[in-house]
């Protein structure tokens, strides 16, 4: 085993060589010795216990992290073992999915958050356990068997069900008033040698609580009680037995409830009388419930059928906590009591709670996941570039605001006009002059108050062609968001010499000329895209909808310079830091004529530039419009730029073509070779010519065969590929421009094919 960090790096280095021969690592050993060898050293770190829990049935083995992390998503073992160690060398999500396909099995980014959920939940119980098992060391209360008990604890729940006793500040329990006397070595006996058990020597008459006999008997049945309900195998039991049974989930009004507001009521009244199984109750329900019960409208109750109890109790009696010998009639009369005293004042709250748990729990995490499909939607909407656009933010007695932009979304004018009120001729002809002047032809309309009214008026409009020779359309475009935009810090700054008004009509417009650019500046739970977002977890919500936005932004790439600061924290690897260091280096060194300048950015380390890198785009046109000077070419000497940043850092000044391109800079000797392999060249990137080459290496060879030849992986090799021929400034974002509209569609003239309906987001309903 390595005795340090260094020698788990070096591992590392033979590792990632050894992908290289390897189209899959499922059975890699280099794989599992590594892996090995950093969990030692993570949890040792961490001070985690390895043994977490035991998820496999009628048995006592303890599995890894990688194990139960497999169990528990229903993702192969090695996958897991790897998405850990990329975890752990913290790497970006964005940049596993794209650039570390091989040691993921392909798995697409919800898939992975996913795994990494899980994966921090667990090591989250991991740290509470082992913070529990100190306490209780420290308190002089825990036992090898208290200790066992919580480290085969399944969830949080279970780990509280196992510690709530021992909460400093916290009641006794009856058990442990009962352990106190020294009745706990009297409840062993009953169950370990019967025979040798005479209750009655334990009456102390001077005691309470070993008073007389029944005292005595009572305190027996309560440390029997706290055993049963504790007991892993037990617990194991029972939650088997009810995934067996039909179990309900019931919401019925509560009492008092009509005094509440009669509008929230009236929201629940499908919850009055409702009762749905658990294996089938949808989430949007359970989160309905959840809010009904939160507002004193609704109480919620858990039935678990009465046979679960029966089947419990007999299994308990004659299996699980039968006596080991022989026992009298008070005594088997006394674990009868214990075990449905058992089942009735521990174990069935503690299932109930449990239920309540994993169904707030499930419907959270698919009321997050649509939310984050409804962002990812709106995030990639294909931008329309190369016009002057009219953001219009609509209304009646304050006016309609107008913004025009230019095809960079820079401001080129902004007014007011009264279109709804009279007047309206004279609003026309100064509309007609303002669009005229800035060959303005495209109008974004918000769909906020009088936004069919103001559709209206540009409908007539265009129908009367009033404004030719201009070929004007417009569409309406979801302004959510956009006020609460316009007053915040962000907004401001940037437009600090607008009317709030004016800066909502701008907001407006760029969310057509650049979706991303632009939405990424709001917080994503103002969109209006997501149902009861304010009833599930915030610090989940949040940083799921972080990491979407990081995803869109870096599978689309940014322009490093041009992209805006905000946009540019959003990119993996970079933060709001690091994004503000790169826009200073930027205005004081001008524009980056490669990747590599990125180094020389204050806080930019190895790391850091590893994960950025893929995603960062120069392009060569914008580099010669900001740049003052000619930018070097390939061919040219490389120089050393000299700047204000870092020092003892030293990178060529000379232009990359593959800078502007997917592929990462770490498989740019690749890349060259597989140019030379299809007599390409750097210069001919995004070409006919080059496109021609590679197509007609690929019919003759296959991608397997071609990555041997340059020493890569397969999945490498076809980020290269499509870099190389993809077109210069590819975007993903692919879906049909929204400019469609130029007159409003009436029912008389609906026909079959002749509109399209837009689905805004989607939301769970049933």
């Amino acid at each position: 085993w390595p005795s340090s960090k260094t020698d788990v790096s070096v591992l590392n280095e033979k590792f990632r060589a050894a992908e290289l021969n390897k189209q899959k690592i499922k059975n890699s050993f280099c794989s599992s010795i590594l892996f090995a060898c950093k969990e030692i050293f993570f949890f040792k770190e961490h001070k985690l216990s390895i043994s977490l829990m035991s998820y496999m049935k009628n048995t006592s083995c303890v599995c890894t992290v990688k194990h139960l992390l497999s169990a528990l998503t229903c993702v192969e073992k090695w996958v897991c073992a790897n998405i850990i160690l990329l975890l752990r060398e913290e790497n970006t999500v964005p940049f596993m999915v794209r650039y570390r396909k091989e040691m993921i099995n392909h798995l697409d980014a919800d898939a992975v958050r996913d795994v990494q959920i899980v994966y921090e939940e667990l090591c989250s119980l991991a740290k509470k356990t082992n913070s529990v098992i100190q306490t209780l060391k420290k308190d002089g209360v825990l036992t090898p068997e208290l200790e066992k008990t919580m480290r085969s604890c399944r969830s949080t729940d279970e780990l509280d069900h196992v510690y709530s006793p021992y909460k400093k500040g916290s009641k006794l329990t009856k058990a442990r008033r009962a352990k106190a006397l020294g009745l706990e070595a009297a409840a062993s006996a009953l169950i370990n040698a019967p025979q040798t058990l005479d209750l009655s020597t334990w009456v102390q008459p001077a005691t309470q609580g070993l008073s007389s006999l029944k005292e005595v008997t009572t305190g027996v049945e309560h440390i029997l009680a706290d055993m049963i309900a504790k007991d892993p195998e037990t617990l194991t039991y029972v939650k088997t037995a009810l995934k067996e049974k039909e179990q309900d989930k019931s919401g019925s009004k509560k009492a008092g409830a009509e005094h509440g507001k009669p509008k929230d009521i009236e929201k629940f009244h499908l919850y009055f009388e409702f009762t749905c199984n658990i294996q089938r109750i949808q989430p949007h329900q359970t989160l309905a419930i959840n809010r009904g019960e939160s507002l004193k409208i609704l109480t919620v109750k858990v039935n678990i059928p009465d046979r679960v109890k029966s089947d419990f109790t007999w299994w308990c009696v004659n299996n699980r906590w039968r006596p080991k010998s022989m026992a009298k009639e008070e005594h088997k009369a006394i674990i009868m009591n214990a075990v449905d005293d058992s089942y009735k004042r521990l174990i069935l709250p503690f299932l109930t709670r449990s239920y309540r748990t994993k169904l707030t729990s499930a419907a959270e995490k698919e009321s997050i996941a649509m939310f984050v499909r409804n962002l990812r939607q709106r995030l990639l909407v294909c931008p329309v570039r190369g016009c002057v656009i009219m953001g219009v933010d609509p209304g009646f007695r304050h006016g309609c605001k107008l913004a025009i932009l230019s095809p960079t979304s820079q401001i080129i004018h902004t007014d007011v006009l009264y279109l709804h009120n009279a007047g309206q001729q004279r609003e026309a002809e100064k509309l007609r002059h303002l669009m005229t002047k800035y060959s303005c032809t495209k109008v974004v309309i918000g769909n906020g108050t009088a936004c069919r009214e103001t559709e209206t008026f540009f409908a007539d409009l265009i129908a009367r062609r009033f404004f030719h020779p201009l070929d004007v359309s417009y569409c309406i475009t979801n302004e959510a968001g956009a006020s609460i935009y316009s007053v915040s810090p962000e907004a401001v700054k940037e437009m600090p010499d607008l009317d709030p008004n004016l800066r909502s009509a701008v907001s407006i417009g760029r969310r057509v000329q650049d979706p991303l650019g632009e939405l990424v500046k709001i917080d994503p739970k103002h969109l209006g895209i997501g149902t009861y977002q304010h009833d599930v977890s915030a610090g989940a919500l949040k940083a799921a909808l972080e990491g979407v936005v990081q995803e869109c932004v870096s599978f689309v790439g940014v322009d490093i310079n041009i992209c805006s600061e905000i946009l540019m924290r959003h990119v993996a690897g970079l933060n709001a830091g690091r994004a503000r260091n790169i826009t200073e280096w930027r205005e004081q060194n001008g524009p980056f004529t490669n990747r590599e300048q990125l180094k020389l950015v204050k806080g930019m380390g190895p790391k850091s530039y590893q994960q950025c890198a893929g995603f960062i785009r120069i392009d060569p046109q914008t580099l010669v419009k900001s740049s003052p000077q000619p930018a070097a070419t390939v061919t040219g000497k490389a120089a050393t730029k000299k700047c204000k940043g870092k020092t003892g850092v030293k990178t060529a000044d000379s232009l990359n073509p593959l800078d502007q391109t997917c592929i990462h800079p770490e498989s740019y000797s690749v890349a060259q070779r597989f140019l030379s392999l299809v007599d390409g060249s750097v210069d001919q990137i995004g070409s006919a010519v080059l496109k021609h080459c590679v197509e007609s290496k690929i019919k003759t060879n296959s991608v397997e065969e071609l990555a041997r030849v340059v020493d890569s992986t397969p999945e490498t090799l076809k980020i290269i590929i499509d870099g190389l021929t993809q077109p210069p400034g590819f975007d993903i974002r692919q879906s049909k421009l929204q400019f469609s509209k130029e007159t409003k569609i009436h029912l008389s003239g609906i026909s079959k094919g002749s509109f399209e309906i837009i689905a805004r987001y989607l939301k769970q309903m049933g």
